[in-house]
């Protein structure tokens, strides 16, 4: 049987949803998060309060968040962290880290401030609704928005090959490949940023 996919904006959701967007982002990227915990439950504790839920699109099948993307243009950040909040849910010096590299890593803004770029950020999609066209909803519903006509996907790791190819069918291109030192320690080599841009 066939469910319907429906996106949201996250602050269009109750706020008990925050919870429950929190698991599905530390779920999605526990790789990169492994340094400060692998316990997904204390990493959602210690980042849920950040998240400007008015930047994520949630992507819902029955009412449970199967997905979720982020968007931002111009100087707009996607969070708010609190580093006291953080080291008290991941301790003093594992909070004070993932502190400093949340701010310094995921907040910088878009390096294309002009209003009409959008940037895309975050895809994922739940395990258990894997191959049900979360992230292909996610994305066309982004781009459907109104007001913006390029859109980029900043440093996808180049091992992510399912998100690639997808984001190549939906007509993005490469534009920039980003060798990283030490980046074959965490299994991958380069990052790689990709564009779209709307006719019309």
């Amino acid at each position: 049987m066939a469910h319907t996919i429906t996106v949201q904006r996250g602050d269009e959701l109750e706020e008990p949803f925050r919870r429950r967007i929190a698991e599905v982002y530390v779920r999605a990227f526990a790789d990169d998060f492994a340094g400060f915990s692998r316990d997904t439950g204390k990493l959602a504790d210690a980042f849920e309060h950040m998240l400007l839920l008015e930047r994520f699109f949630v992507a819902l099948i029955d009412d449970e968040p199967a997905g979720l993307a982020s968007l931002t243009s111009g100087a707009e950040t996607l969070f708010d962290p609190r580093p006291v909040e953080i080291r008290r849910h991941l301790g003093l010096l594992r909070g004070s880290v993932a502190a400093s590299v949340i701010r310094r890593w995921f907040m910088p803004p878009s390096k294309d401030q002009r209003p009409q770029v959008a940037e895309i950020g975050f895809v994922s999609t739940e395990p258990a609704f894997q191959g049900r066209g979360v992230a292909t909803a996610l994305l066309q519903h982004l781009l459907a928005l109104p007001g913006y006509s390029e859109y980029v996907l900043a440093d996808i790791k180049d091992t992510n090959v399912a998100a690639l190819g997808l984001y190549a069918k939906l007509g993005f291109t490469v534009v920039e490949r980003r060798p990283m030192r030490f980046a074959r320690r965490a299994g991958f080599s380069e990052l790689v940023s990709m564009r779209l841009v709307q006719e019309g």
